[in-house]
């Protein structure tokens, strides 16, 4: 279920806006101050975040840095509807911004249609604690730093994606990556593979790649699982 934090600290605009969003099946926890919408950020689950501008304790604009840390998308909802009070929430990174008074309608549209592109920017990035994967630009990075991999490694861990925390044996990876620039991928290379993608990817004290004795090798979701 699709879970939504609503900061408003008007409470007739939020309830009415919390009942409407709650009929399409979405969950909604209303805050009425910055500093509550903080903390109920925080905690996590949510997938969505709208929020006033003008609220008791400051900015909804202070939010949006947080937020799209998180990967969460955001919309203000506001009366501010001047130009440049709009271009200023947008260049902050908000996915919309809404204009008080609003239909209720509308609303609901924008926030699907922010949703589906929140959906579709989530199954390009695969993140893996420091390092995101973009399958779209078949990028891998640490931290924003980018890490360069070869296509036979790549394609090496786009198979370990596909089976996160399931054991793949020697065959499964070498079916994986069997053809990708035309070349015969042997057993003895494979061993070369998986230890230059742990040099890459792993960092001391981590483990990514863990290797199950007999059985074969392991995507460890976490990253700090022990070989």
């Amino acid at each position: 279920m699709v879970q939504i934090l609503l900061i408003e600290d008007d409470a007739t605009i939020a309830a009415g806006l919390a009942y409407s969003l709650e009929q399409e099946g979405w969950k909604v926890t209303c805050k009425g101050t910055l500093a509550q919408g903080r903390e109920a950020m925080a905690a996590g689950g949510y997938q969505l975040l709208l929020v006033d501008v003008g609220l008791p304790d400051g900015s909804g604009y202070d939010l949006c840095a947080d937020a799209k840390s998180r990967n969460i998308p955001i919309i203000f909802v506001t009366a501010r509807g001047d130009e440049g009070s709009v271009v200023l929430g947008l260049d902050m990174g908000a996915d919309d911004y809404i204009v008080k008074p609003f239909r209720l309608r509308e609303v609901v549209s924008r926030i699907r249609a922010v949703l589906r592109r929140a959906a579709g920017e989530r199954e390009q990035l695969v993140r893996l604690g420091e390092l995101t994967v973009n399958t779209q630009k078949g990028q891998v990075t640490r931290s924003g730093n980018p890490i360069p991999l070869t296509a036979m490694e790549y394609r090496l861990l786009l198979t370990f994606l596909a089976h996160p925390g399931q054991i793949l044996t020697r065959g499964q990876l070498l079916e994986g990556i069997w053809d990708v620039a035309g070349n015969f991928v042997n057993d003895n290379t494979l061993s070369v593979y998986i230890k230059r993608l742990r040099d890459k990817l792993e960092t001391p004290g981590q483990t990514l790649i863990s290797t199950v004795r007999g059985m074969g090798y392991r995507l460890e979701v976490d990253g700090h699982d022990k070989k």
